[in-house]
């Protein structure tokens, strides 16, 4: 078995309903770890005033959308609301690893478990539980971006989510960010102590 000293094939997902937390703990850990790279995924929702293409998300017209999920492009891709679509792209994981830097996700449980089908040891998959869901009901009206309609919906989709926490193999509850970064970066410093079967030798 190699070690691959640069982490070039280590990948670090973390999952959980919107307003979790998750996001944050994520921009955290990209200054804690400079090999990070935050894995930018593909929208179909509209560009809000403060988003910048390329840098927050990849904003792709619905149409364009479905023909790179024809012609295979996506890694995992989700419609989370009728026409809305999310989905991770696989040039976008390849331009990271190749650069020898850890991939890093930030995307929902649907997503994330596709993710996890595909890297196995390489992966560290971590799934951000709010401590209640009227804690997560008080963030997301905080955020002040939701419309009466769509934080219901939310709501609906995070108390789903919540159910599949199990299927994670590892839970952080986020009742204190301060402690839940440093939950997180344990769990990173952790997963990059660990020796990794090379993929290049694997095949």
């Amino acid at each position: 078995m190699k070690t691959n000293p640069s982490f070039s094939h280590r990948l670090v997902l973390f999952c959980g309903p919107s307003g979790s937390g998750k996001t944050t703990i994520v921009h955290h850990l990209m200054k804690v770890f400079p090999s990070m790279r935050f894995s930018i995924s593909a929208t179909t929702r509209p560009r809000r005033d403060n988003e910048v293409n390329g840098r927050d998300y990849f904003f792709l017209t619905e149409s364009d959308f479905r023909s790179r999920l024809g012609n295979g492009d996506f890694l995992e891709s989700e419609e989370v609301y009728p026409g809305r679509f999310y989905g991770t792209l696989k040039e976008e994981v390849d331009r990271i690893l190749d650069d020898g830097n850890i991939a890093l996700f930030d995307v929902d449980v649907v997503g994330g478990l596709q993710i996890k089908k595909h890297f196995g040891p390489r992966l560290l998959d971590v799934f951000v539980m709010p401590p209640s869901i009227d804690e997560l009901h008080r963030r997301l009206v905080t955020r002040a971006t939701e419309t009466e309609d769509s934080l219901m919906r939310r709501l609906g989709k995070a108390e789903k989510e919540m159910q599949s926490a199990f299927r994670f193999s590892h839970v952080i509850v986020n009742s204190d960010l301060d402690k839940a970064q440093a939950e997180a970066e344990q769990l990173v410093r952790q997963f990059l102590a660990d020796e990794i079967p090379d993929p290049e030798e694997a095949e």
